[in-house]
Formats: C-alpha cells, structure tokens, sequence
C-alpha cells in the first residue's frame, strides 16, 4: 500500500504568483511563496513543500521578529500570507496586517465587538483566523457579523449580520472562500441554538444560500434532506435549538464542486431532553458533503448517532488521494472528538474506515460496514440516568486544533488529547436565559478538595503528537505532552512538523521519527498552528503565542497542568539565522488565597456552588480554581465586599470587559450564594497547603 502524491505535492513547484486578486488559480495553484487560505490548500493538509529549513539545519532557526498584541485572551489563529504581507485576527476578533519580512504594522482593524457578546462563547473570545478572495480579506466576529477589508488598506468594504442577535450565537471559526463565495459557520449549541453554514457573494455581501445542519419543527416548509432529518428526531427539538453548529471544520475538492463541513454537538448534550426517546438525531456529529454552487445537500455520514457526549464532528477535515487495497481513493479524512480516526471517500461518502487513536470506554469498536460505533451501554447517562465517567469526555479526544497531513510520507500529525469527563446528568433540568445549557450538573461532576482524587485526576489528564498512518490506522510514533491544549501543526518538505505546546515552547520535530530538533521558549502557551512562507528566496515560520481557550478557562486544577497561568499575546516569526529575542517577562504575580470568614449555611453553600458550576465555571474554572487566563475568584478582593461583588456580579459594572450582569438567571439572594460558596472553596484549597 503507498500514497499517491496529491495536489499538495507536486514533485516541481508552480510557479509563483506575487501579486494581484487572490482568485481559484491561486489557492489551488498552492504557490510556496505564500499562505491563501486557512489550510493553505483547499484540501486542508498543512503541508508545504518548503524545504529550506530542514531536519539537518533547523537547529539554526532563530527569531526573525515579533508583533505585541493588544488582546491578552487566547490567540487560536491561522495567519494567512500575500503578496509579502501577513494578516492576522486576534482575540475579540480584530485584523491587523503586517509586512512579512520586516514585521512593520501596515493597518489594523478594530470591529469593537462589545464586550457583552462573550457571555455566548464557549470557550474564550477567540478568533481563528481570515479568508481572501480578490482584493479583500473575510473574517467573522464574535457578536456574530462577517466583515470584508480592503487587503490593502483595512479599510471596511462591507459588514453583514449572519445570526439572530437575539440568540446566543458567536462567530470564532475561519470563513473560506469558494468561486467568489464567503462561507462562514457559527457556534453557540452549548446555550441552545439551531446549526447552519451561509454562504455570501464577495463583492457585495449579499446571502446566496444557507444549509441548516438540524430540521425545523415538523410541518415547516423545508428542504428534502431536513425532512428525512425530522424522522430521526423525537419531542420538540426545535424549542432547545437542537444544536448542530457548524463552528470550525471546512474543505473544498475544486474537481467535485463539493464544500465538506463538519457537524457539532446537540443542544443540550444530554439527549434525553433534546429527543426523550433517542434517535439517530441528523445532521449531528456528521460529516455533510454540500453543493458549493448551489447549496444543496449531497451526502453525509454521522459519526456519533444520537450524540449525548459534546462529540462533535467540527474538528479538522484533511483531503488526499491515496491508494488503498491497489486503488486510488478520494478520500476524507478526521480525528473527532469521539476518538476514532475516520476515511471516507469523499465523493460518494462511502466509510471506509474508522480506527481508534485515543484511548476511549463509551464505545468498543465500530461496525466494519457501517461504520457505526458500537457503544458501552453504560455510556447512556441520557437513558440510564446514572453518573459516567467518560473517556474521552467532553473536551474530546481531538479537539479545534488543526491536523497536518504529509503526503509524501502519508502520516497524518494529530495534536491528541486524553482527559476523562463526569457526564451526571441533571434532575428536572430547564433551560436558563444566559449561560451553559447542556443538561449535565456541573456541580455533581465539580472536582472535590480530596488529594486523592485530584492527583488521580491529574495522572490521568496528558496529550500526545501523535503520527498516524491513514490506511494501516495505527500509530507510527508519538511525543508525549503532561497535559492538553498543545497546538496545532504545520508539515514541511523540510522533514518537519511544527507544533507549539501548553508550556509555552515551539518546536520543531522530525516527521519521519518524532526526535525533537529545536525548540523556541516562547513565554506563553501556544495553541494556535503555524505555517511558513518563501519571500526573496528566505522561508520564514510564524505562529501566533498566546495562551487561552477553553483548556485555560473550565478545567479548573487541570488547567494549571496543561500550561502556564499567564498570557502574552504576539505573533512570531523566525527564519534561519534569525538574530531576535524577547524582552523578560516581569515576575508573575499571584494574589494569595486571603478569604474573608466563612459566610451562609451548608444549604445556602450548596445552592451556591450548583448556581457557580451552572454559570460561572465555563469561565472560571471547576470548583472555582482559576485556569489562569480570568480572575482565579478565590484570590479575589470582591470576596470581601458584598456591595461591590452584586455591583459586578448582579450589576454588571464590568459588562465592557465581559464581565455581564447575571440578573437574568440569579436574584441577588442567589448571587450572594455564590460567594459563599467561594469563600468556602478557598478556605478548602488553603487548608489543603494552597497559598
């Protein structure tokens, strides 16, 4: 069995183009000189012929120069290289543009998203990046608008809401750009929306098409595929949102005319409120072949049938021709949440395989026909109402990371993680009108103050780079990593896979072997992918530094294993021989754990610490330990003050930094209770050693 060399690797370079419209000649051309789109090809490999920088003289990889940047949250994004200068989101989706080689800001914009929108987000105010097409750059904001910039100048072109504002959408994945149409996703299934993909003509901004990923409520005028949807469906869906958001994954074969998009989770997660009943639940955790002209639905495959576990199907999709069996296969190929590693053809969505990459206990196998998971019975908290530990949990055994695919060596690079989830699902469970909504208790599963429990935790929680083959489905080599959220990858023609880690460092390993060849300390984690560009016969490595995400919000104590509890955001470039460094960090500084006297009874402390895990922990972390990135509250000053903590909490005196008022869901009586329940948190970790 061995690969046939793809699109992306072309035994002679194309010739480059270095100026003019970003057009389809250009993305698919996949000149080395530059970066045109989020994957660099629309097959989304991450691989760059680019061979300068190699296993033998990587050693001499120095930093070429670096951009600050104005953001201190999580920095997910892929830049995007043109015509000798880089462009770059941040978080709270701004755009900046810089010269490639000098590092000179050329323009920034800001689409001053308001600070309220980031109680709608998941996971961080992030932003993974931009799209071209012509002379403009496309990219989405958290509050929901996609927005067009002159390329030159970053001068508005035009702006265009895409969601309900009314409902808790956001917008943090890349758009792509398909024959002069803006495609563009968006999130929120963890608070209850409905999923769906549009697209938008390029020039003008006006809608041309949109693909619902779930099905309206029986009896709507809707398209063929959505009422064949509604027979897997059971209850009335359609008043939770159903889920379904379509927040990251996208490739495009250009010879097919096919946009594949990855399907999320169901809102709630917890199947039995979703469709008491089960069901199937189409177009959940599947991935659905689309009509990138029209539209229209051509096929699917869902990976995880009734999906109750947050498995989402969004993580990164990669295309490639390979031989399988003494046939060529146009395939597609995913590491999802779910843990198994999946090969589909890509034009008729035939499975083909599906092995697991990550160690797992919600399902044993899959069907060799079908493909369907064979599941542990005990992994359907939704039916049989008890407790599961599940592995991998809800963080997924992948998760937005992107993969990198080196078609020369067909070895697939997944950044792995391997953490357990407590699925407890929630009694007599509603949804509220802000905050989570995914019908587990979060405060059941909260992590207690017992050693015992937390080291065993901790043990339990790593990562791994991991190399795959596709075809064999096995692993050929891997680096191991003390905790998750490590970043995503980017292959060379050099024999290396870049990838930056938790702990802050940038690393460049060999494809063929895992060794590590050199590493950059880059101050702060680092979860963003790189990529590498070619201008005046220099290759250059960029990456965006910046740790965050929702692995520096929720995990709470497992946070504090995967990285550092500090952010420093900037964007790094390095070439061979590069001559630059950083300026020192100053010494961090961690306010002690000080409580005030424990306040409220032991009701009023459980009430409060159901009402914290329910509305506070996706920020704040489990149990009230800080990830590092948003105030750790038990350190806090407003523990000591209950007039300032409803002015923030209840008031929402912070709104504009994010911070909203939580009146709609807690009266100030709750609200007190969390505190009490803080205090209490902190008197714990304090008796247990914490300083």
């Amino acid at each position: 069995m061995s690969l046939v060399c793809g699109q992306a690797a072309l035994n002679a370079a194309p010739p480059e183009v270095t100026s003019g419209p970003v057009t389809a000649v250009r993305i698919i051309a996949a000149a080395d000189s530059g970066w045109l789109s989020y994957g660099r090809t629309y097959d989304e490999q991450r691989f760059s012929p680019l061979d300068q920088i190699n296993s033998d003289n990587v050693k001499q990889l120095g930093l070429a120069w670096h951009a600050d940047l104005d953001t201190a949250r999580g920095q997910e994004a892929t830049p995007l290289v043109i015509d000798g200068r880089i462009f770059i989101t941040t978080a709270w989706s701004k755009a900046k543009a810089y010269d490639a080689v000098s590092g000179r800001l050329l323009w920034q914009y800001d689409p001053k998203v308001p600070g309220e929108a980031a109680v709608k987000a998941c996971c961080d105010v992030v932003n993974r990046g931009m799209a071209a097409w012509g002379d403009k750059v496309f990219f989405g904001t958290l509050d929901g608008r996609l927005i067009a910039l002159n390329r030159q100048t970053g001068k508005l072109a035009w702006s265009r809401i895409t969601v309900d504002r009314t409902q808790p959408y956001t917008i943090t994945g890349a758009p792509r750009v398909i024959d002069g149409k803006v495609i563009i996703g968006n999130g929120g299934a963890e608070m209850g929306v409905r999923g769906y993909i549009t697209a938008y003509d390029a020039q003008t901004g006006k809608q041309l098409w949109r693909f619902y990923t779930v099905p309206d409520r029986p009896g709507m005028n809707q398209a063929a595929y959505l009422k064949a949807a509604e027979k897997t469906w059971n209850g009335e869906w359609w008043k939770l949102g159903g889920g379904g958001t379509v927040w990251d994954a996208m490739a495009y074969d250009p010879a097919l005319g096919l946009l594949y998009i990855g399907v999320g989770n169901g809102a709630p997660w917890n199947q039995s409120y979703r469709s008491p009943g089960g069901g199937d639940n189409l177009y959940l955790s599947s991935i659905v072949a689309i009509n990138a002209k029209t539209g229209a639905y051509v096929w699917h495959f869902q990976q995880t049938p009734g999906e109750t576990w947050d498995f989402t199907a969004t993580q990164h999709i990669i295309l490639a021709d390979i031989k399988i069996d003494g046939k060529v296969r146009k395939v597609l190929m995913q590491a999802p949440k779910n843990g198994f590693f999946y090969m589909l053809d890509r034009v008729t969505g035939e499975f083909l395989s599906a092995k697991a990459y990550a160690p797992m206990n919600w399902a044993t196998g899959v069907d060799p026909k079908t493909g369907r998971p064979i599941e542990n019975p005990e992994a359907r908290y939704d039916k049989t109402g008890k407790p599961f530990i599940g592995f991998p949990g809800a963080g997924g055994a992948h998760s937005w990371h992107p993969m990198a695919y080196d078609p020369g060596q067909n070895t697939v690079f997944i950044p792995a993680q391997f953490a357990a989830f407590p699925y407890i699902p929630a009694k007599d469970w509603k949804p509220a009108a802000q905050g989570f909504n995914n019908g587990v208790d979060g405060a059941a599963g909260a992590m207690p103050p017992v050693p015992e429990v937390r080291n065993g935790a901790l043990a339990a929680t790593t990562a791994a780079l991991l190399a795959w083959d596709p075809v064999a489905g096995k692993e050929r080599w891997r680096v191991n990593y003390p905790g998750p959220n490590n970043g995503g990858l980017l292959a060379t023609g050099g024999g290396l896979v870049f990838q930056g880690t938790a702990r802050g460092d940038f690393v460049a390993y060999s494809s063929t072997d895992g060794q590590r060849l050199w590493s950059f300390p880059a101050q702060t984690g680092i979860v963003a992918p790189p990529i590498t560009y070619r201008i005046g016969g220099q290759q250059y490595v960029a990456v965006l530094a910046g740790w965050g995400g929702v692995w520096a919000l929720a995990p709470g104590l497992l946070s504090q294993k995967s990285g550092p509890a500090r952010n420093v955001s900037r964007l790094l470039v390095f070439r061979l021989g590069g001559k630059g460094s950083l300026p020192a960090l100053d010494e961090a500084f961690l306010a002690p754990l000080d409580p005030p006297a424990a306040i409220g009874s032991e009701a009023d402390i459980a009430a409060g610490g159901a009402r914290y895990a329910r509305f506070c922990s996706t920020c704040h972390g489990d149990a009230a330990i800080g990830g590092g990135l948003l105030p750790d509250l038990r350190r806090s000053a407003l523990l000591h003050d209950a007039a300032t903590w409803q002015s923030v909490v209840h008031d929402g005196t912070l709104a504009a930094r994010g911070m909203v008022s939580w009146s709609k869901v807690m009266s100030a009586a709750d609200i007190e209770t969390v505190r009490a329940y803080v205090i209490m948190r902190a008197h714990q970790d304090k008796a247990l050693g914490e300083k």
